[in-house]
This record gives structure tokens, sequence and C-alpha cells, in this order.
């Protein structure tokens, strides 16, 4: 897009989930990474209590006093902005005076961020915006529905059961039961629709499935229960090719090692410690294929654009490799793993920002161009 001036970029973060400090964490570094010679900043936050606040970044700058996973970060410092036109307006904070956005990039995690809910208000809006639309968002984040896509593809998923809260809490001896028959221990207890292992427990045995389901159905109404397998976690990030037609591009695997019996919300971000991030991961040439062919065939199956984190089981007896779960809107620390995976593969972090932004951008022109109104034509 060749305008003679920046591309004004609405950076929205914060939000009602429960991974609301992580996005904050995500978003100062996007705000900080943009290219300053093609993009103008604008920054929106969204408090827990669901209030819009424009150029405000005092839920950052209080989030870096207080949370560990601030530590050593500087402080994000915004330019005055010069008046100019753009695209969609974002009457916030001031509806008489309404600023203009060319395109929006939401850095927000979780229900009602991630999964589908605000990039359904993008589209009402008719503003382009970065990563997966509805369909992939809402998919995404719902990981049973995500398995059973990929499962319907050929991908090869770890065995589980999925809970409704409602038939848990009719008859919670049935539900326990069928997990003990079609699963077994251990397993793991995971909230389908919640990210950054919140409400995630390994459960042993059976005396400890009703307090791992008991917290679990707090965060969500559905609980999936997965079998616990000896593994690897192997991570990989995909992006749309900006070619259309062509396969996405996939990144070199990583690997996350974790301290911690897994890799648990504490290892993620309380624990300095909880974690050791190694990229590439330590793979042979024929298992980095493989999980690439298969990242790919995740991101097309769930119908992905933009961006997501593809994250993969290995077994580390036979090899195997399942499909886990997928991020349509990844962390976005400079040190977060979706970045840091394209580094290694070639792409730096302000560059992939770019691409980012200049894919949102491209998307939308070709939505622009399908005939919207059957009368018109």
């Amino acid at each position: 897009m060749s305008t003679g001036r920046k591309l004004r970029v609405a950076v929205i973060f914060g939000g009602r989930s429960g991974e609301h400090e992580i996005s904050l964490q995500s978003a100062a570094s996007v705000i900080r990474h943009l290219d300053p010679t093609r993009f103008e900043v604008v920054p929106v936050a969204i408090d827990k209590d669901g209030r819009w606040l424009l150029n405000d970044l005092s839920l950052i700058e209080t989030a870096k006093k207080s949370l560990t996973i601030f530590k050593d970060q500087p402080s994000v410092v915004l330019q005055p902005a010069p008046s100019s036109e753009g695209g969609a307006l974002i009457p916030i904070g001031n509806p008489r005076a309404p600023r203009m956005i060319d395109v929006v990039f939401p850095v927000m995690h979780g229900p009602l961020c991630e999964d589908g809910s605000i990039q359904g208000l993008f589209e009402l809006a008719d503003v382009p915006y970065v990563g997966c639309g509805v369909l992939a968002s809402a998919v995404g984040m719902d990981k049973e529905v995500a398995k059973r896509l990929a499962r319907d593809r050929g991908i090869r998923i770890v065995p589980y059961v999925s809970l409704k809260k409602e038939m848990w809490k009719r008859d919670q001896n049935a539900a326990s039961r069928q997990v003990e028959k079609e699963i077994g221990f251990p397993c793991f207890v995971k909230p389908v629709n919640l990210g950054s292992s919140v409400g995630v427990h390994k459960v042993k045995k059976a005396a400890d499935l009703k307090a791992a389901l008991e917290d679990a159905f707090q965060y969500d109404l559905k609980v999936l229960v997965e079998k616990a397998i000896n593994a690897r976690e192997i991570e990989l990030s995909a992006l749309e090719n900006p070619d259309p037609g062509l396969p996405p591009l996939v990144s070199l695997p990583g690997e996350v090692i974790p301290t911690h019996e897994f890799y648990s919300y504490e290892s993620k971000y309380l624990d300095e410690n909880g974690a050791a991030l190694k990229i590439p991961a330590d793979l042979t040439p024929a298992q980095v294929s493989e999980v690439q062919k298969m990242g790919r065939e995740v991101f097309e199956a769930l119908e992905c654009e933009g961006m997501a984190r593809v994250d993969f089981f290995m077994d580390k007896t036979s090899g195997e490799i399942y499909f886990n779960e997928i991020n349509t809107i990844p962390g976005f620390t400079s040190i977060s793993m979706y970045p840091k995976m394209w580094e290694a593969s070639g792409i730096k972090y302000m560059e992939l920002l770019s691409k980012l932004i200049d894919l949102a951008m491209a998307r939308h022109k070709c939505k622009k161009a399908l005939v919207m109104d059957f009368h018109a034509k």
C-alpha cells in the first residue's frame, strides 16, 4: 500500500480473559518493534472489566511494576501521532473525535480475544486485521474441535474424551468411568477453550480426577481428558504464504523442555527456570520434515490465515508425532517461541511484524473485491 504516509496500526491488547497479563507483555514487545519508518502505532487497551482505552499504556506500565514476566523489559514510549487520514474509525475515548486506522494488530489471548469474537467485530467494521479469521480463530480455540478436524485430515492425535459440564454434574460417576475405560491414567485434564496451560492438570490416579475436573470446569463448559504419553513438546511457527494458493510457510521446529512435570502455567510465566526453549529442536532431518509437513496440514485443515503456532507431542519411545493444539495468536514477546523460531529460520522480529501486516492488508483487499450484494451485480 503506497500512499505516501505511514500506515496507522491499532495494536489491541488486554481483554477480559485469564491471559490478560500475558497479552500485556506481548503487546509491549509488538508496539516497541513495529517498524517506525512504515507504521504509526495507535495503542488500544481493554481492561479486565471490558473498558476500551485509547492511547493508554497504563495497563502495561502497571503490569511492568508488579509482574515478574516483565522483568528487565524497557518501557514502551509512544511518539506523538501526526494528523492523517486512514481507513476505519475507532471512536474510543472520545466518540466525537474518532481516530482513523488502516489495520488492526490484535495481541490478545484466550476467550473473547482469540476465539473469533473480536475478529467478527473487525469484519463488521470492515477493517483489515492481522491473523486468522473468525472460523479458524474459533476452531483453534476449541481444542476438541481442532483435534476432530485434524483427525479427519488423517493427522495423528492422542486419544481423548470430551466432557460437558452439565453432563458431568448430572452423573459424575459415569463420566469418571468413561475416562477410566477409554483413556486410563495418567491423563491430562484441560479446559477446551483456554490457553497458557490455565486450569490444566496431570491426573495420575482415579482418586484425583474429580478435583481436577472441578477446577477445569471453573474455566470452561467443556473439558478435554487426554491420554498422557511420555512425550517431547515440539512447536512450529506457521505463516500464510504471500503467494496466494501456495502452501503456508513453516519455520524450523523448536522444543519446550519443562523443568516441572509438564509445561504448566507456573513453569511458563511464574518460574524463571520453569522450562528451557531449544531452537532448533534436536531432531533428525526426517523428523523435521515430518513435523513441518504436519504443521502445513494442520494450518490448512483448520482454514488458518496470517499466522499460527502449531504444537506437537513426540513420543519419546516410538518417535511418533501427534498434533496437540494450535495457537492463532501466539505469545509475541521478543523471546516467545513463535518469533524466535522464525528468527532461527531467517525472519527477524521486526520483519515478521511487517509481513503479518502486509498479509492482513492483502487479504482484506481480496475480500473487498468479492461481490457482497448480489442485487448490485
